[in-house]
């Protein structure tokens, strides 16, 4: 009777660990992108920020915690007393809500505005950045996977570090973005395609470069 006992508990501990793993991304503990091809429904138009973007940021009566700034390839930016501010797949009021969060801790009800000098891309593009053979902005088009926009920019390099790479998404319900584990390595190299996922306009794609 023990016996079977310490079997059923194994066989829950097991299942359980096999559901938590497949929940976890090979990216930093990063969950991993929907696996569904079905065709990403439209949210609102208005534009989602994406890396490389010129932006300028307005804090009323305080100028100097203003910025003109560039954001980074990583989709982060830095202004004074902010560093490393996650900003690509926000739209410029989910950037400014996120910066007035930030500045409380310092002034007492900032009012903060960001405005999109420079499109580099839009709303209905899909930005593939980083090690790539010819990073780029490309449109989207109705059930367009991530083995799609890869192709649409000559593949990985020879350098890159396909199994780390990460998908931005902006969730135009919550004014939050989510960061997906994308595993291109696996999917460019071993044809898995279970690694082949669904995009949806405004996504980011940021492909690092190995150490070695």
């Amino acid at each position: 009777m023990r016996n079977v006992y310490k079997a059923k508990a194994a066989l829950v501990w097991g299942a359980s660990a096999l559901a938590l793993s497949a929940c976890v991304g090979g990216s930093g503990g990063l969950p991993e992108a929907p696996i569904s091809t079905s065709q990403a429904q439209r949210g609102s138009d208005e534009y989602i920020i994406g890396p490389l973007d010129s932006l300028t940021i307005f804090v009323w009566r305080n100028p100097e915690l203003g910025a003109k700034v560039q954001v980074r390839p990583d989709g982060r930016i830095t202004t004074p007393l902010i560093t490393d501010m996650p900003a690509a797949g926000k739209t410029s009021t989910m950037l400014a809500q996120d910066i007035k969060l930030q500045l409380s801790q310092f002034i007492n009800e900032p009012i903060v505005s960001v405005i999109v000098n420079d499109f580099v891309g839009s709303v209905q593009n899909v930005r593939i950045l980083g090690a790539t053979e010819k990073p780029a902005s490309v449109p989207y088009r109705a059930n367009m996977t991530v083995l799609d926009a890869i192709i649409a920019v000559g593949g990985l390099s020879e350098f890159s570090a396909g199994n780390r790479a990460r998908l931005i998404r902006a969730d135009r319900n919550t004014g939050k973005s989510q960061e997906y584990a994308l595993r291109l390595g696996d999917l460019m190299k071993r044809g898995d395609s279970r690694a082949n996922v669904a995009l949806q306009p405004g996504d980011v794609i940021i492909i690092p470069e190995s150490a070695f």
